[in-house]
């Protein structure tokens, strides 16, 4: 995904920047990270008071096995909702639950 492309996606949240970062991406808004682009996949970031909503629409937390002890270790990002990628009012709607996540973790 291009930069250009992160932008349309989340225009309807307003001017987004994009850094390099994981081998991936990272997006901001208004300098709050709030969303990742990693091989491939958009991740929205959650938090407790927004992952039940991801997890209603059928989204999935990212996961990942630590090679030290082998455990599965959870991140506060979760795939984006089926119609939201084709959908910029809906897109609004998520990106906005991940920005307002990614204040709450500022705090």
């Amino acid at each position: 995904m291009t930069e250009a492309d992160i932008a349309d996606l989340f225009a309807g949240l307003g001017p987004v920047s994009v850094r390099k970062m994981f081998g991936g991406k990272g997006i901001y808004f208004n300098g709050v990270i709030f969303a990742l682009e990693l091989r491939g996949e958009l991740m929205l970031k959650a938090d407790a008071e927004s992952a039940p909503d991801f997890e209603a629409a059928g989204c999935t937390q990212w996961t990942y096995t630590g090679s030290r002890h082998g455990k599965t270790v959870a991140m506060p990002y979760w795939s984006v909702p089926d119609g939201a990628i084709d959908d910029p009012e809906e897109m609004a709607i998520w990106a906005r639950k991940a920005y307002e996540a990614g204040l709450r973790a500022e705090k």
